[in-house]
């Protein structure tokens, strides 16, 4: 692959980190997407990648010179349950590139077939989660939330086998690092402190440079996990976003969005909204969100421990501050963006209960969350010209005229330029899970790619309303709502 810097840094952790491993050629691969923009960013020839030699290096028929394919080792609490060695069962860190900004990143294939860490698996992926896994994670992109990269999606050509034969698919990849909290947690769990250091060292030089100059650098890299991880979870929660599965083993010490399985936005607002099927109790639901990235940070602290301070009792005394710094993190960024969605300047005290009072408001009405909001950045709703505007219900009406005084009070009311800053941060389109089935359902069933590709166009530019793409900010009828997705493992 053309580049001027491809390496492999995780090989130069020790052996016991990862296992080198080969993907598993297939028999006919064919590109379906390919992002030129990314690849761009990245520093990589996209003709190349286009070609022959790029197209077989993207399926795992041929790797480029300068690449160490790695299965890593990790281990993870699944539903609250720890199991002591999980790992890349279906994934392979091809290498480092460097990006124009001068960044690392690490591009994986997922879905290249069995490693050491397959636990009886196939290592295959289908091509509905890889399809579902490039348009989400891009989708994440354009909305400006933290999040792995989808640089290409290939057919395989071959079969892979669950509950019926489906068209398989690989998906490349690309994160800031993919490193998780159960990755610390195996060197724990495992007593290896020389491992679980050097770990931390490498964190720290690829995604925290800042801690490697604090007093504590181990208490500083856990600082920075924490305060990532709560911008995150607030991102996520501001439009509607459900991860669907958080083990450990899926959320990244970098703080980006990792592993879409079964996710999904909401359509119309419910605060117990679970998508995945196998999440009977809720324990993943939308607003356990932050309670349940607390608890797998607290699992990160408990495995940091040796490398926080010599005593248990101080370690422990440190461990406990940096978590306290979770929820005061989580406010902060959740609040800031519910004042920015709602045209809002400064703060006030009573903004939260106004927060609330237009949730409960949602829920009661069965209000779709991302079309509510849209609504209220037009000018006519923001500056009460539109008495009964499109998409809101007569319920909202006391609701309205709190909003509106509590609006006028900083900023004026120069009501255009404050709605077109609400439009840009509450967007038109999400992806939306009975488009996504629908598209998922035409390239398997049909080999037909062009809802796919349409929805990615559209996806693009979420905060700008396109003309005849009314149809992919429309909620579902009753008839196409999809209660629950899947993983797809």
């Amino acid at each position: 692959m053309p580049h001027s810097s491809i390496g492999q840094g995780y090989a130069t952790l020790p052996s016991r980190f990862y296992a080198r491993t080969q993907p598993t050629p297939v028999a006919a691969p064919r590109l379906i997407a390919l992002n030129r923009a990314l690849a761009g960013d990245l520093g990589l020839d996209a003709d190349w990648l286009a070609g022959p030699d790029g197209l077989a290096m993207l399926a795992g028929n041929h790797m480029s010179q300068g690449m160490d394919p790695l299965a890593t080792v990790y281990a993870g609490h699944q539903f609250g349950h720890f199991s002591p060695q999980l790992g890349d069962g279906r994934a392979l860190l091809l290498g480092d590139v460097v990006d124009r900004h001068g960044l690392v990143h690490e591009i994986q294939l997922k879905g290249s077939g069995p490693t050491p860490y397959s636990r009886r698996g196939d290592g295959r992926a289908a091509l509905g989660p890889v399809l579902r896994e490039y348009l989400l994670s891009e989708s994440m992109a354009a909305l400006g939330i933290a999040t792995t990269r989808a640089l290409a999606a290939v057919a395989t050509g071959e079969r892979v086998y669950r509950e019926t034969p489906l068209p398989g698919a690989i998906v490349a990849r690309v994160a800031r690092s993919h490193i998780r909290v159960g990755t610390v947690q195996f060197f724990a769990a495992t007593q290896d402190e020389p491992g679980l250091r050097a770990l931390a060292d490498f964190a720290i030089a690829r995604l925290y440079p800042q801690a490697a100059l604090a007093e504590q650098p181990y208490v500083a890299l856990l600082q920075g996990v924490v305060a990532a991880q709560a911008a995150l979870v607030a991102r996520w929660m501001l439009v509607g976003f459900i991860h669907g599965v958080m083990n450990t083993d899926n959320m990244a010490i970098s703080g980006e969005t990792i592993d879409y399985g079964p996710c999904a936005f909401m359509d119309t607002y419910n605060p117990a909204t679970v998508f995945s099927f196998i999440d009977k109790r809720g324990r993943y639901a939308y607003t356990n969100q932050p309670t349940v990235a607390l608890w797998n940070l607290t699992r990160l602290a408990e495995a940091l421990l040796p490398l926080l301070a010599e005593e248990d009792t101080r370690a422990i005394d440190l461990a406990q501050q940096a978590l306290a710094a979770f929820h005061p993190h989580f406010h902060a960024a959740y609040f800031s963006g519910m004042r920015a969605k709602l045209g809002l300047v400064g703060e006030q005290d009573e903004d939260e209960t106004l927060f609330k009072t237009l949730l409960d408001l949602m829920e009661r009405e069965k209000a779709d969350m991302t079309n509510t909001f849209r609504a209220l950045g037009h000018a006519g709703v923001l500056s009460g010209q539109d008495v009964a505007p499109t998409g809101l219900p007569a319920s909202f009406g006391p609701w309205l005229a709190r909003w509106r005084a509590r609006v006028a009070q900083q900023g004026g009311a120069d009501w255009a330029a404050r709605a077109q800053a609400m439009v840009g941060v509450n967007p038109c389109y999400i992806p939306r899970n009975h488009k996504v089935e629908a598209m998922i359902k035409a390239a398997v069933e049909h080999e037909d790619y062009a809802p796919f590709h349409a929805m990615l166009h559209v996806l693009a530019t979420p905060y700008v309303a396109q003309p005849g793409m009314e149809h992919f900010a429309t909620p579902p009828g009753a008839d196409e709502v999809v209660p629950y997705t899947y993983c797809g493992t």
